[in-house]
C-alpha cells in the first residue's frame, strides 16, 4: 500500500530512528516496502537498511526505482524525522479516500525559535510528502533527485505531526 523512500549519506542513528517508527505501519501492513538511496555513505547506513529489510540502493534512475516501489502511495521522508502517534490510521485513511498530495504536520513540541523559523529556507522534505505512485512517476525525469517529486506540490495537511531531522542532527551535536 504504501513505500517509504528516503536519502542518506553518513546518517546512521537518524536512519535507526526513522526506520523504528516505520515498524508500526509495518505490522500494520500500510508499509509494504522501504527504500533507502545512499550517497557514499561511510558509516554503517547499509547495514542498518539491511537489518530493517530495506532496499539499499547507491546507483539509481528515479524512474525505473518508482516503477518498481510495492506501493501505489510514496511517502518521502528524510532520515531522523519521526512520525507522531496515530500516523498509522491516519495515512491509511487517508490514501483510501483522497488522490493528492499531503504533508505531516508540524510537531508543536519541537519547534525552532519563532526569527529561526522566518529566516531560514525549509527543506521540502522536512514534514514528508505523501505521493501517489502515478503522480511521482509523471513527475520523475532523468537522473538520481528524490527532491525533484517534492516540489511545485500544495500539499494537503495531515493531522498527525512529524519531529523534523533536525531535532535528530542537533541532539547528535
Amino acid at each position: 500500500m504504501l513505500t517509504v523512500i528516503m536519502e542518506c549519506h553518513d546518517q546512521e542513528p537518524e536512519l535507526a530512528q526513522t526506520l523504528s517508527v516505520l515498524v508500526a505501519g509495518a505490522v500494520e501492513g500500510l508499509v509494504s516496502d522501504v527504500i533507502v538511496l545512499d550517497h557514499g555513505s561511510q558509516d554503517g547506513s547499509s547495514l542498518v537498511a539491511d537489518a530493517a529489510g530495506c532496499r539499499f540502493y547507491q546507483q539509481w534512475d528515479m524512474k525505473d526505482l518508482l516503477a518498481t516501489a510495492r506501493g501505489q502511495w510514496l511517502l518521502l521522508i528524510e532520515p531522523g524525522a519521526r512520525l507522531g502517534a496515530g500516523w498509522v490510521d491516519e495515512v491509511s485513511e487517508y490514501v483510501a479516500l483522497n488522490k493528492a498530495p499531503a504533508r505531516f504536520s508540524e510537531s508543536r513540541l519541537y519547534r525552532l525559535p519563532f526569527y529561526r523559523r522566518l529566516t531560514r529556507s525549509r527543506p521540502l522534505l522536512e514534514n514528508g510528502l505523501l505521493i501517489p505512485k502515478r503522480q511521482a512517476l509523471g513527475l520523475a525525469g532523468e537522473g538520481r533527485e528524490l527532491l525533484q517529486l517534492a516540489k511545485g506540490h500544495k500539499p494537503r495537511r495531515l493531522a498527525s505531526e512529524i519531529i523534523p531531522s533536525w531535532v535528530a542532527r542537533e541532539a547528535r551535536r
